[in-house]
């Protein structure tokens, strides 16, 4: 039984870049000599183990078989006669299919070595084609070692993934694992180049159908803008919410397409509802000074800042930052200043109040408070 290093560890050791996980394939080895060993099995589809004491992820070597339409239609077979090579062939691109022994030399049968020099994402097989999430794959790795490292998409796999959108095994694709794949690449240092790797390779817009009528008119302003909210380190939610906002801010059924891609996608709700707002108070007067008591509140109440100000503060920033206005100017707003004012205001005595009672003093304490901070 032998034990080699395998995958990003790998490749992000080549590229001098910090290695987040460390995989190892075991070759030769049973389920049973694993489990002996004190290693926990964790795998459902093939055999994948915890190590006892580090918890790294040791996998048997295996091989897989196309037998069924899309992502799920693999046969896999692990055993003692399943050699390195054949495991690290079925891995989608060279970069992720070398591997080191345990004495820390390098294994690379597909040119892994090569293809991190010359800063290319290459596939390793035709087998490539038989996995539509290859493509988000591929274009999640563009989007991280795009900016700084410069890779590209090599040609002949640009080509492999266009003949996949043409031939509709991206249809096969699920909202779970779309979304799996769309939220990391969101996260990577260059997000928008991994729409541009979609796009260019015909996959976009079968995923994202919503996207067909605004995102060749609305790129040059969602895709900077998303890899500027990259640059400051913003959660996923916030990204997402960007990049919808900023592709459909400017149309009258905004809400509606946002809400199809939400659904589409199946994201969690706290990003479908930073979407929602952030749209909405962008077609706020949130830079008219002359705003008065009245209309202040009504913008805070309906965006449910005083319940959710989180929520608020987070669409406020993306909204300001779209109009070029730095994050360290957000606390200085005069409507997030009054929410904060909002916020603290209590009735003393509510026990007494009937419900529209309740209703008209704390909407009066509000008035009152946005007033002293200079609303008219």
């Amino acid at each position: 039984m032998k034990i080699y290093q395998v995958g990003g560890a790998v490749r992000d050791e080549i590229l001098n870049l910090p290695v987040q996980d460390r995989d190892y394939v075991v070759v030769g080895g049973s389920v049973e000599e694993m489990i002996d060993q004190g290693f926990i099995p964790v795998g459902n589809d093939f055999p994948v183990f915890l190590h006892p004491l580090t918890h790294e992820e040791y996998a048997l070597a295996r091989t897989e078989r196309k037998q069924g339409r899309g992502y799920k239609g693999f046969v896999v077979h692990a055993s003692r006669e399943v050699t390195l090579e054949e495991d690290l062939q079925r891995r989608d691109l060279t970069i992720n299919a070398m591997a080191r022994d345990e004495e820390g030399r390098l294994i690379d049968p597909y040119g892994g070595l090569r293809d991190c020099r010359e800063r290319l994402l290459r596939h390793v097989s035709h087998a490539f084609i038989e996995d539509p999430v290859r493509i988000l794959r591929v274009a999640r790795f563009a989007a991280r070692f795009k900016n700084p490292l410069g890779f590209t998409v090599a040609p002949e796999t640009m080509g492999l993934m266009k003949h996949m959108s043409e031939t509709g095994e991206v249809d096969a694709l699920v909202a779970e694992r779309v979304w799996q794949e769309v939220a990391r690449g969101l996260m990577e240092n260059t997000p928008s180049e991994l729409f541009h790797v979609l796009d260019q390779c015909g996959a976009l817009y079968k995923i994202l159908p919503q996207l067909i009528h605004v995102y060749p008119s609305r790129r040059e302003l969602a895709l900077p803008f998303i890899d500027h909210l990259a640059q400051l380190n913003l959660p996923l939610r916030q990204r997402f919410a960007g990049l919808l906002f900023s592709l459909f801010n400017n149309g009258s059924d905004a809400s509606q397409a946002i809400n199809l891609i939400c659904r589409q996608l199946k994201c969690p709700k706290e990003c479908s509802d930073l979407a929602l707002l952030t749209t909405q108070l962008s077609h706020e007067p949130l830079f008219n000074e002359a705003l008065s008591a009245e209309q202040a509140l009504l913008i805070i109440e309906k965006a449910d800042a005083i319940r959710r100000p989180e929520r608020y503060q987070e669409a406020l920033e993306l909204v300001m930052l779209f109009n070029n206005i730095p994050l360290t100017e957000v606390p200085h707003h005069p409507l997030y200043l009054a929410h904060q004012e909002l916020i603290i205001i209590k009735l003393t005595d509510p026990e007494t109040l009937s419900i529209p009672e309740r209703i008209a003093a704390l909407k009066e304490l509000r008035l009152r408070a946005l007033r002293d901070c200079g609303f008219k």
